[in-house]
């Protein structure tokens, strides 16, 4: 197996579970996917630059949803009420508010059409599927596992300053409002991030939930890196499926 992690095979301590969890995310957090580092480097095209905002507004707009699903099977009414939290992060307390509404500012910016990134229709297959598959896993596996395929925010604040600094040095067509997304989502998940690891901490404590736990990490590191993996087919190597949005779609949406 390449680069394999450490084996578990006796019961942990809360820290050195922590550091295993910390290094999937050192090995196969998307970081080190070669499309994120051709979109921060600048290495990207204006078209590149929407296809990415678009398909990953599907992500974007599945968050709440893969989170009332585990919201709907907490039990105990202390962690509902720290979960439902993220659900507000994203969908807002009203119209125009929240994460998904911060992340169709940027899709505007960048001249999509709204009605055409909500739709999904034009997204790449590997998205949808790579979408769903997150929002079914943490739909039907054990609550401990979704909770903890939620710890790759551990690594998402140091990648998002990464993003913000080198989208506004290379791409003229961004700015901090198209931005905002990235500016406000590091606060929200550094809270979230403690909650959940915290969780999984104290919870994970047999050789089998270790197990499961750090496995739930790999499988949403693989739902991230899998739709890099399928913007990089794509849209650098130009093996677009039939439907996928491409820059002529504009004409056609507005």
């Amino acid at each position: 197996m390449n680069d394999p992690l450490p084996r578990i095979d006796a019961p942990l301590t809360p820290d050195g579970l922590e550091a295993v969890l910390r290094e999937v995310g050192r090995r196969r957090y998307h970081d080190r996917h070669p499309f994120h580092r051709r979109l921060h480097g600048g290495g990207c095209t204006r078209a590149e630059v929407q296809a990415w905002a678009l398909n990953r507004y599907l992500y974007q707009a599945a968050i709440p949803r893969k989170d009332a699903t585990i919201l709907a099977r907490m039990e105990d009414p202390a962690l509902r009420r720290a979960w439902r939290q993220r659900i507000i992060d994203h969908d807002g307390e009203a119209e125009g508010e929240g994460g998904i509404a911060r992340w169709l500012h940027l899709t505007d910016a960048l001249g999509l059409n709204r009605a055409l990134v909500v739709s999904g229709r034009a997204a790449l297959p590997a998205t949808h599927f790579a979408v769903e598959a997150y929002v079914q896993f943490c739909a039907t596996r054990p609550l401990l596992d979704a909770i903890a395929s939620s710890l790759t925010e551990l690594f998402s604040p140091r990648v998002i300053g990464e993003r913000v600094s080198g989208m506004l040095a290379h791409y003229d067509f961004v700015d901090d409002r198209a931005l905002a997304y990235f500016t406000a989502r590091p606060p929200q998940a550094e809270r979230d991030v403690i909650f959940a690891l915290d969780h999984v901490r104290r919870h994970a404590t047999t050789v089998e939930t270790q197990r499961a736990v750090v496995e739930a990490l790999i499988f949403k590191t693989g739902v991230l890196w899998a739709q890099l993996d399928a913007l990089w087919h794509g849209y650098v190597t130009g093996q677009l499926p039939p439907g996928a949005w491409t820059p002529d779609d504009e004409g056609v949406w507005t």
